[in-house]
């Protein structure tokens, strides 16, 4: 059974395609390589024995998008991570975001709504939220005006799949909204590769871990929270990336019961900045550099999934503590540093 995984080789979509090649899918990758890079090709090789079909493809070229799925007619599931994902540049950028993240979205479901039956994952985000009035976070906790395009592309994409499934039956989708994914594959085979300055915690606290990085900034310890640091739900890769191979496998057999769904993707536990750098530390024997500075604009206090529709409904739990996650990045570190 064939399935396209787009931006197959950023950081979820690489360990999901690992997770859907061992399960026996035929994978097809599409990555313009802006965010990652093919040596990730050897990294899922080395895991699962064998490469997926890789298309280096630019899909904001809609007749491309077109070629693609008349050649592989035979898709039966997509999983689209293909989307720019920084906060900042999107509010510098927005329409870049906006072209990219929504642009290559209609795209991909003008081809879908032509197929006799179609399967859609889409990669969304708890950004949705904004700051929610309680914690924790349900599925059925109000979407907030987005604090940046980059959240405000998630939160149109998940409407415009929406209104595509209305009028649609044969479009089956469901939206995955993630938490905070960190760490890498067990493996160290693949992992998280920011390029440039990390625009996420842990990848910035292993990069000062390493002596990339002279020191990590904690913007704020005067929140309302136990230690005075924002908190949110780190949830390990491979956990994600098994929850995109159930959903697939949830429409794939019919088991949905709409041909729209939402899902929660995190541990259900909150974990404040400092709680992470002590996890690091603690995994690491190392001492992290780090100083406290002003809140940084923008941030929400706390952020953490209520995870009992996932658990009990898609049928999905996460597994690994918080302190496997981040000895799985401080692995994946090292061994890029060498």
């Amino acid at each position: 059974m064939k399935i396209l995984v787009t931006g197959g080789l950023g950081f979820i979509g690489s360990h999901t395609v690992v997770e859907l090649q061992n399960e026996g899918f035929e994978v097809v990758v599409i990555d313009n390589l802006s965010n990652s890079s093919e040596n990730v090709l050897e990294g899922i090789q080395a895991i699962t024995g064998k490469p997926p079909i890789f298309e280096k493809m630019d899909l904001r070229n809609k007749q491309k998008v077109q070629d693609f799925f008349s050649k592989h007619d035979d898709v039966e599931g997509v999983i689209h991570f293909a989307a720019s994902k920084a906060v900042g540049e999107s509010v510098e950028n927005p329409l870049l975001y906006y072209e990219n993240n929504l642009g290559v979205l209609v795209y991909i479901l003008q081809e879908l709504v032509k197929k006799d039956k179609a399967n859609f994952i889409f990669s969304s985000s708890c950004t949705v939220y904004g700051q929610a009035d309680k914690m924790p976070i349900t599925e059925d906790a109000p979407v907030k005006p987005a604090e940046s395009p980059y959240g405000n592309t998630k939160q149109v994409g998940e409407e415009i799949i929406k209104d595509t499934c209305k009028v649609n039956p044969n479009l089956s989708a469901i939206a995955l909204r993630y938490f905070n994914p960190i760490g890498a594959h067990p493996s160290v085979e693949i992992g998280e590769l920011p390029i440039g300055v990390p625009q996420n915690l842990v990848p910035f606290i292993t990069q000062t871990g390493v002596g990339l990085r002279e020191q990590l900034s904690v913007f704020g310890d005067d929140y309302p929270t136990e230690d005075g640091t924002c908190i949110r739900d780190y949830i390990h890769v491979v956990d994600v990336a098994k929850a995109h191979v159930v959903a697939l496998q949830r429409l794939l057999n019919g088991r949905n019961d709409m041909n729209y769904e939402v899902f929660n993707l995190g541990t259900g536990k909150g974990s404040s900045v400092l709680e992470v750098i002590h996890s690091f530390e603690n995994v690491s024997d190392k001492k992290l550099n780090y100083k406290i500075v002003d809140r940084r604009a923008g941030d929400v206090i706390q952020a953490y999934a209520d995870t009992e529709k996932a658990n009990s409904v898609l049928g999905w739990k996460a597994q690994s503590t918080l302190d496997e996650a981040m000895k799985s990045a401080w692995d994946w570190e090292q061994k890029i540093r060498r």
